[in-house]
């Protein structure tokens, strides 16, 4: 084969969208309103009613009915990333990968838009929606963290071992090439203890020891950032952007190495946490669609106007 018809390495390191500012953004609204009402938020039931801003804040009120609609309605999306996955006439829409940056994003948006639209009370069937709606966002988070722990192509898909294998050593090569070392001493330099087995372990010791490699990359990669930045004869004495990019392919090996390593485990539990999270989102979704119901008929809360 030709070098013009060979696969193009697989060495890029796969960058994922920085959603901090989208995190920053779905916190602070509600952190905004509750602290610009917190005179409103912290009274008691008999003196909120009395309350200058309870028109404006309680429930069916114009901020309160509408963060409750943006938490619904957000809710509501949540449940089209499972129908994605499933259903490949939906693949025009986007990756999987997208869509579970969506999901998660509007996962985390919920429980705080839906704490200010109940204004921090959680009494009856509301009580028992919402702690489900936050056990279903933080064990999202313990989802997510498990899901990127497995090899994965842009597309979702898992990257197979020959393929892991492939990538790692276009990775090193590409390493060794912009650092100026030998490639040997490169994979010297990228080796980490691996944590201890979890082979027969139960599923916290294997979050255990997933948590305890992301630490040991972290401070790997600090010790590498440090030497490509030493000057000669010490290191190499590499410029910042060179350091950032070889930092970059050096997180990506370092991941994959890790990964294989508890591949199996890290899939045991992630298809655990499936049965675990699934019926807390039923429940969930079975509290909120009551109580939206019971606003709506028997309360009188209407969307487009209070009652």
């Amino acid at each position: 084969m030709t070098e013009s018809h060979a696969r193009p390495p697989a060495s890029a390191p796969r960058s994922r969208p920085d959603d901090r500012w989208a995190i920053l953004v779905i916190f602070a609204v509600p952190l905004a309103i509750t602290i610009w009402g917190a005179t409103y938020y912290f009274a008691s039931p008999g003196l909120r009613v009395r309350s200058v801003l309870h028109p404006l804040l309680r429930a069916s009120g114009p901020v309160g009915l509408g963060l409750g609609i943006l938490a619904f309605a957000l809710f509501l999306f949540l449940w089209i990333y499972p129908l994605r996955k499933i259903l490949p006439g939906l693949a025009w829409t986007g990756s999987v990968g997208a869509w579970l940056r969506l999901h998660i994003l509007a996962g985390i948006a919920v429980p705080p838009l839906a704490a200010v639209h109940a204004g921090w009370r959680f009494n009856g069937l509301i009580g028992l929606g919402y702690l489900s709606m936050f056990l279903v966002a933080l064990s999202g988070a313990v989802g997510r963290y498990l899901y990127v722990r497995i090899p994965r192509r842009r597309n979702g898909l898992e990257l197979s071992k020959d393929e892991i294998g492939n990538e790692r050593r276009s990775l090193l090569t590409e390493i060794a090439a912009a650092s100026g070392e030998d490639p040997l001493l490169v994979e010297r330099e990228l080796a980490v203890e691996p944590a201890a087995a979890s082979g027969g372990r139960g599923p916290l010791a294997t979050l255990g020891r997933l948590l305890a490699d992301d630490w040991a990359r972290r401070r790997r990669l600090g010790a590498l950032r440090r030497h490509w930045s030493t000057p000669p004869p010490a290191g190499p004495g590499l410029d910042r952007p060179t350091v950032r990019r070889l930092a970059g392919l050096a997180r990506r090996e370092l991941t994959l190495a890790q990964q294989i390593e508890a591949l199996e485990a890290t899939r045991q539990v992630f298809a655990l946490w499936h049965v675990v999270h699934r019926p807390f989102a039923i429940l969930a979704f079975i509290a909120v669609l009551i109580h939206v119901v019971v606003a709506i008929v028997v309360v009188g809360i209407h969307p487009f106007g209070g009652p």
